[in-house]
């Protein structure tokens, strides 16, 4: 039953029950005031001439005031209920008759079916659409259907664990499907994908650690957990940005990698712009892009400035980038402190349990007792954090669910330990430049992990980190055969970097502009997803076919 057939069920109902109520009513009256006994059906009939202002038969005038005064209340009744007729029948028939239907199957090939929409959901959209994979969501509530089909996202409407909705959105000619509604219903979705389509990838999303084994015993080929990977990833932030060892480096041979060094505040490099730091020159070190606030710039201008804002993306030899990473931090300082980390949930409590494993010591800050936090109170008030030794630690991780907290907490932190760095973690991407401007030094957005995981377990991307947003293809180039990379001039043309060159089974880093790309070379290629699209259409080399043969990479925050 639609929506305006249940209200016109309803409605007629309750206006019968007012026909009846006021029929007994004057009859009771007619013989009461009036002295003159009317049958029950002669009554209805003169409600509803009232009610309608039809007129009142051979019962008027009458006699008694309060008669009188009743059927005036009749009359206003009946004048009432056709302005109560226009916004529950009227308006809703127009808009219905005006509005474009929700559909509710499709016909498409190769295309990634993704039931659920969620905070994620645009991350997940932005990826797909960067490489040109089709793709369709499916909803079961009618109008969060109608009203994303109204903004242009591709979506059908209908149960996704229904077998016949599966069947309706070509699951058997998809490419993979995404379970991502909660975790019970992902169950049941990865049950009806498996019977529907069993050759199909299917990818389930969980926040519950404790089902993943349930989904994959259901016949999900992969299961992720956003939160997990989001605790590790504030984690390995916290810790390694404070050394200089090379702990979250992407190894691309046995001594060329690419890692994200971030820039501290003193730091020998800090406050020079990238021309005046002479990276390439002094150190070997190829800068890939950077990020600043949380905008990654890829190939930046020798006139950007690094600041303590800035994480620089850097490709080289180990001992170039080790050498790099240590002109990058600062000198002694509060590197061997503890760090205090807000929030218990899931991402909090893996946060924790990660940097203990690095042999750092943890204060936990939570607001309720039976977490068994080490210090309870309001991340938002400035004792809380005195409670919690601030001006000793080396480092700050708000690990809250609720992004409000963690801009204010942030505000708190930069009043109360302005030198301590913060890194803090956003649900919606929108909020990111918030939680920077507040005062954060590093903030990673749940949304864009899970979008960026799904993505790279879809189509076997290489990532950085899943918080990264760097994309690392391997791919042929046939449209650059025999030209040099100065003439091809990748990075002004792109926006992405080629780091290295494999030839003959040996990987050469060392590239300048006169170096010669042949038909055989296979190109290691840097960038965010706009600069892989734009080296896509030079290189000649479709996206998909870029990632189809690619090299298998294993990935630390899968669970296969």
């Amino acid at each position: 039953m639609t929506e305006w057939l249940r209200r016109a069920v309803g409605s007629i109902g309750a206006v019968g029950l007012i026909v009846v109520a006021y029929a007994a009513i004057y009859q009771f009256g007619m013989a009461q005031f009036e002295g003159e006994m009317v049958g029950f059906v002669h009554s209805i009939q003169v409600v509803v001439e009232s009610l309608t202002t039809a007129g009142y038969g051979g019962d008027s005038p009458w006699e008694s005031a309060l008669m009188n005064a009743f059927v005036v209340t009749m009359n206003l009744t009946g004048v009432l209920l056709v302005f109560f007729a226009v916004p529950v029948f009227v308006v809703p028939l127009i808009e219905d008759a005006i509005e474009t239907e929700v559909p509710t199957s499709i016909d498409e090939t190769g295309h990634v079916v993704i039931c659920g929409h969620t905070s994620i959901s645009e991350s997940l959209r932005t990826e797909l659409d960067a490489i040109d994979v089709p793709y369709v969501f499916v909803v079961e509530d009618h109008d969060h259907a109608r009203d994303l089909h109204t903004e242009g996202w591709p979506v059908v409407v209908g149960d996704p664990t229904a077998t016949r909705t599966l069947e309706s959105v070509s699951l058997t000619d998809a490419q993979a499907l995404i379970a991502n509604v909660d975790d019970e219903v992902n169950a049941s979705i990865v049950l009806a994908a498996r019977q529907v389509a069993p050759d199909r990838r299917i990818v389930s999303v969980v926040e519950d650690q404790d089902t993943h084994e349930y989904h994959e015993y259901a016949g999900a080929d992969s299961v992720i957990q956003p939160r997990k990977v989001l605790g590790e990833s504030l984690a390995r932030k916290a810790t390694t940005s404070l050394s200089t060892e090379l702990d979250d480096a992407v190894e691309l041979d046995d001594d060329l990698a690419v890692a994200e060094l971030r820039i501290h505040q003193g730091s020998d490099v800090a406050g020079k712009t990238l021309g005046e730091a002479e990276i390439r020159e002094r150190f070997g070190v190829n800068v890939i892009g950077s990020w600043h606030s949380g905008e990654f710039l890829p190939a930046p201008n020798a006139d950007r400035r690094l600041d303590e804002n800035t994480i620089l993306v850097g490709a080289g030899h180990r001992d170039d980038l080790a050498a790099l990473k240590s002109q990058t931090i600062t000198s002694g300082g509060k590197r061997r402190g503890h760090i205090v980390l807000v929030g218990s949930g899931v991402v909090g409590q893996t946060a924790a349990s990660a940097i203990r494993d690095t042999g750092r010591e943890v204060v936990v800050v939570d607001w309720d007792a039976e977490t068994g936090a080490d210090v309870v109170g309001d991340a938002r008030d400035r004792e809380t954090y005195v409670e919690a030794d601030i001006e000793d630690a080396a480092a700050v991780v708000l690990a809250l669910g609720d992004d409000t907290a963690s801009v204010f907490a942030s505000l708190v932190l930069e009043q109360v330990a302005p030198d301590v760095e913060v890194n803090a973690r956003a649900n919606e991407d929108d909020n990111v430049p918030k939680l920077y401007r507040a005062g954060s030094d590093y903030v990673v957005s749940l949304s864009s992990v899970t979008g960026r995981m799904l993505a790279t377990n879809l189509l076997d991307e290489e990532v950085l980190t899943p918080e990264s947003q760097l994309e690392l293809i391997r791919t042929n180039a046939p449209n650059l055969a025999g030209r040099t990379l100065g003439d091809a001039d990748v990075r002004a043309e792109t926006g992405a970097t080629v780091v290295a060159v494999e030839r003959d089974g040996e990987m050469n880093a060392d590239l300048g502009p006169a170096f010669e790309i042949r038909q055989d070379d296979v190109l290691l290629v840097a960038g965010d997803d706009e600069a892989i699209a734009e080296f896509s259409d030079l290189a000649g080399v479709s996206a998909i076919e870029q990632v189809a043969h690619g090299e298998d990479t294993t990935r630390p925050w899968e669970d296969d």
